[in-house]
């Protein structure tokens, strides 16, 4: 059992399951906040549910409840985000709304979780960016802004922090292998989609003491898309 401890946001959706079930078969210590609530955990994880990201004080109060049941926090894994396919002429802009969900959570929590991690000997900061704001495709402006801004966010953390333990780094995934983007390109053939388990390897390597060579890196997950 490692002493290791890791706050995993957005832990209630496919990729934070997924990472979830291979941080507690590697021993970790799991703190999982969501907006979400009154979601089953296993044992010994504290879920933290019902917490807006989008609000820095919500986020602190997160952080700082799972940096004192456990005792330390080690890793934080900004997964919390969503996704809009739309045009830049839709009446309803999301542009907003991508922004909040996919930057300002992951802002607000990596600000309200650096005096713990700074506090490891090993502090690690992964970010979930997106393959697809390397280059926007047709109806991805808005997503691909927010998560450019992830990016651009990893790259400078990561030099502010420098001289201290923390890390910080992003991987960037193409299409994960979802029973939604299953049903949303039925035509596609999910075999060359990133699992959700291999994706999930990856980000546990990032957050591990082993990665303290890499900072401020924005790596490619892409499978075979």
């Amino acid at each position: 059992m490692s002493d290791r401890v890791i706050a995993i946001t957005g832990g209630h959706g496919v990729l934070g399951r997924a990472v979830l079930e291979a941080a507690l078969a590697d021993g970790l210590k799991v703190a999982v906040i969501d907006h979400a609530s009154g979601r089953t955990v296993p044992e010994g994880v504290l879920e933290l549910g019902g917490v807006d990201l989008t609000d820095g004080a919500a986020a602190e109060r997160a952080i700082g409840a799972a940096a004192e049941r456990f005792g330390r926090l080690d890793a934080l894994l900004n997964i919390a985000g969503g996704f809009v396919w739309q045009t830049v002429d839709d009446p309803e802009p999301a542009w907003a709304r991508m922004f909040a969900l996919n930057l300002t959570t992951a802002v607000n929590a990596s600000r309200a979780a650096l005096p713990h991690l700074k506090a490891s000997p090993e502090g690690r900061i992964v970010n979930v960016g997106a393959n697809g704001a390397v280059k926007a495709a047709a109806g991805m402006g808005a997503y691909a802004a927010s998560k450019s801004g992830v990016h651009r966010l990893t790259e400078s953390l990561a030099e502010e922090l420098k001289a201290t333990s923390v890390t910080v780094n992003a991987v960037l995934p193409s299409i994960l292998d979802t029973e939604q983007n299953r049903a949303d390109m039925p035509d596609a053939d999910p075999a060359r989609w990133v699992r959700p388990s291999d994706l999930a390897r990856v980000m546990l390597f990032l957050a591990s003491p082993e990665s303290r060579a890499i900072t401020g890196a924005l790596i490619p997950v892409t499978g075979r898309v």
